[in-house]
């Protein structure tokens, strides 16, 4: 199973403070996509292209807990086989699958340490 960082996302109750604080600091770019309050982020020019990167409004994951920091995802081949290995090794899901159309196939698990990442089986056809 491919096991590679493939995203993150920061997460911010003030989107146009994070932007002015990351764009003067590191020099990234934001550019909206998708859903109002989301954008992508370019962390590095094209001959070294880094980690896809977010920024979006701060939400839930889980009922009651505010995301905070920065969100891993990890890439994997199959979802499916991913929830697996995450419920048979103490691991839970704390969001079931959702599609992102045109992205892929997107859960939300909380290791056996309390920490909660992504993982995503991406498909550029995902509808």
């Amino acid at each position: 199973m491919s096991s590679q960082l493939s995203h993150f996302a920061i997460n911010a109750d003030d989107l146009d403070r994070a932007q002015k604080f990351y764009g003067r600091v590191f020099g990234w770019k934001f550019e909206p996509w998708g859903p109002p309050g989301f954008f992508h982020i370019t962390t590095a020019d094209r001959k070294l292209p880094g980690v896809r990167g977010a920024l979006q409004k701060r939400r839930e994951l889980i009922k009651g807990e505010r995301a905070n920091g920065f969100e891993c995802t990890v890439s994997v081949d199959s979802i499916d086989r991913a929830i697996a290995a995450i419920e048979a090794n103490g691991g839970t899901i704390v969001m079931q699958k959702t599609t992102i159309p045109g992205v892929g196939t997107l859960i939300f698990f909380k290791d056996p340490e309390g920490n909660v990442a992504g993982a995503m089986q991406y498909d550029d056809h995902a509808e």
